[in-house]
């Protein structure tokens, strides 16, 4: 079982900046790939980044390139996401999410933290 608590949410404007981290339970985390999904109002759960375990891959969804950045910290079992140039459209709920698995894809059948809200203003 491998626990993960999202934080760094929050209300911007758009056109600015939030990070994101996930902290996991436990340090075999930091042999997975990870992948941060987000749910709106209303919608599906969509993929948003994902990474390798050693971060040497990442991977993003079109609507975020050159906008969000996913990275990883070993040593602190952290990912992170850097969210910037805000839209309103990226308001949901963020999920970080791992399914024990190497790569840099990331199935939604593994475990799941209990998300952050990210709300941006026009």
């Amino acid at each position: 079982q491998v626990q993960l608590v999202e934080s760094g949410g929050g209300l911007v404007q758009a056109g600015g900046s939030l990070k994101l981290s996930c902290v996991a339970s436990d340090h075999a985390f930091d042999s997975y790939a990870v992948g941060w999904f987000r749910q709106a109002p209303g919608q599906e759960r969509e993929f948003v980044a994902s990474i390798s375990w050693d971060g040497a891959l990442t991977d993003y969804t079109d609507s975020v390139k050159g906008r969000f950045t996913i990275s990883r910290d070993n040593v602190e079992s952290v990912v992170y996401l850097q969210m910037n140039s805000l839209k309103p459209e990226d308001t949901a709920v963020y999920y970080c999410t791992t399914d024990r698995r190497s790569g840099v894809t990331v199935s939604t059948h593994g475990f799941w933290g209990q998300g952050t809200q990210v709300t941006v203003s026009s």
